[in-house]
């Protein structure tokens, strides 16, 4: 069980968002499939996508021995899949190791020369998603803020002198600002732009 000086502590990390490009042919390649050889390997190194844990928090997780989960997390940090991210004490004062994930996304390709257009490709793209997701969250604001100050407004006269502002329903306006999250919409819209510009270049 975890103690309760160990479940107070805050962890948390994110694995590095780069993408880890593989050649098939590497060494360094060979340490990270026999890292994940085992159905136990893999379920340690999936559970800490959820949450980092020490070792035996992982342990419970995954329903093995503290001892089977230290090994399992020693081949993975000899093949650079996890890491150390933190030091925690249980409530008896033993020293404790958090781990974390350290890449994501990882992408095994054959070709050696393939490789480096691979990583260059899929850095631009995570890089576009981040800038795309920059410009959502503005568009958001803006949109926020100009609803902000039409709110109040009425758009049709109210029947009474004591009626409140009557809005309709059925327009575009309503379907922007009250059903569907302008930024959202924007990302959205986005993506589908540059998926049908990918296939028209493709073809």
């Amino acid at each position: 069980m975890s103690g309760l000086i160990e479940s107070l502590q805050d962890r948390s990390a994110t694995a590095d968002e780069d993408p880890r490009v593989l050649d098939v042919a590497e060494t360094e390649t060979d340490a990270v499939l026999d890292a994940l050889a085992s159905d136990t390997g893999r379920s340690l190194f999936r559970t800490l996508f959820d949450q980092p844990g020490t070792a035996s928090e992982i342990a419970e997780r995954c329903d093995t021995s503290v001892q089977n989960a230290h090994y399992h997390l020693s081949n993975l940090e000899s093949a650079d899949l996890v890491e150390p991210i933190d030091t925690i004490y249980s409530e008896k004062g033993n020293e404790m190791t958090v781990y974390g994930p350290a890449n994501d996304p990882i992408v095994l390709v054959g070709d050696r020369d393939l490789g480096p257009r691979v990583r260059q490709s899929l850095t631009d793209a995570l890089a576009g998603l981040g800038l795309l997701g920059v410009a959502s969250l503005f568009v958001q604001w803006g949109a926020e803020r100009l609803a902000a100050s039409a709110r109040g407004t009425s758009v049709l006269a109210p029947a009474s002198p004591n009626a409140g502002p009557v809005r309709p329903t059925g327009t575009l306006a309503h379907l922007v600002f009250e059903v569907v999250e302008p930024g959202v919409l924007f990302f959205c819209g986005c993506l589908a732009i540059l998926g049908l510009v990918a296939l028209a270049t493709d073809a």
